[in-house]
């Protein structure tokens, strides 16, 4: 396990916190010192009011950070209480968060194109990296799934960014190609020559994308989700079984050398 950890606390203020999508929010924060200090693929552990019996903070992945105007903006999916009390929150409330969080992306020297695969809210820490790729000039294609076109976030962005291909899928056919996002994914391994694979998304789904990179000879990372409870590698409640032993997702991870996961 890595230390010391690279997170600190900070105070932060909501500026603006609306849906984007169906169950899909859009949270900014204002916090300087943290969008100065993020990386693509970290995360931040935020402490949501509303629930006194709550003890343990929310783990997020970030969208973007802007450094001139010191926000942050995640985008997070309303799926537990935690959330629902985050979704409640207004311009001018106030908490505290734990970040920047955790091993980043890591973009291979001399990369010239790479694929990004994610599926449902695994859309932002891929954003993120895209928006890292298109800053360094690399060229990248798109393979992106939701269950349904009312939940996607993240397709115009992606093509806004300059992604060769978005290949955009769904699983009732409500949008795009109706399947999983691990189909295109693998025809794009096999017409192009990739040098970076990066997936976030369901476990199963990046298991198939690591299978199929490893299979195309390319480099290949995914972001993993875990319960982060302390944020800082102390509670080893976010284990995650790797080819060298357990590490911790919230200081070794979240993003981890696909090759190197027991899937």
């Amino acid at each position: 396990m890595p230390t010391p950890s690279p997170a600190r606390m900070h105070d932060v203020t909501v500026v603006a916190n609306e849906p984007i999508a169906e169950g899909v929010y859009a949270l900014t924060i204002s916090a300087s010192a943290l969008a100065q200090a993020l990386v693509p693929g970290q995360f931040v552990n935020i402490a949501v009011p509303g629930n006194a019996m709550s003890l343990l903070r929310v783990p997020l992945s970030y969208e973007r950070a802007n450094v001139r105007e010191g926000t942050v903006e995640i985008w997070y999916a309303v799926v537990g209480d935690g959330t629902r009390r985050l979704a409640q929150m207004q311009p001018g409330d106030t908490t505290d968060l734990l970040g920047p969080g955790g091993h980043g992306w890591t973009i291979p020297a001399g990369c010239k194109r790479a694929l990004l695969v994610a599926g449902g809210i695994g859309v932002p820490p891929v954003l993120c990296l895209a928006r890292e790729l298109a800053a360094q000039g690399i060229a990248f294609d798109v393979s992106m799934g939701a269950t349904t076109f009312a939940t996607m976030v993240g397709m115009e962005e992606f093509r806004e960014l300059g992604a060769g291909t978005v290949a955009v899928c769904t699983d009732d056919g409500s949008m795009g190609h109706h399947g999983f996002c691990t189909e295109p994914a693998e025809e794009l391994l096999a017409a192009h020559s990739y040098d970076y694979v990066a997936t976030c998304g369901p476990e199963p789904m990046m298991a198939k994308v690591a299978a199929a990179a490893a299979q195309a000879g390319a480099y290949c990372e995914a972001s993993l989700e875990r319960m982060m409870s302390c944020g800082f590698g102390a509670c080893s409640t976010c284990a995650v079984e790797t080819t060298s032993g357990m590490k911790g997702a919230c200081m070794c991870g979240p993003v981890f050398n696909a090759e190197e996961v027991v899937w």
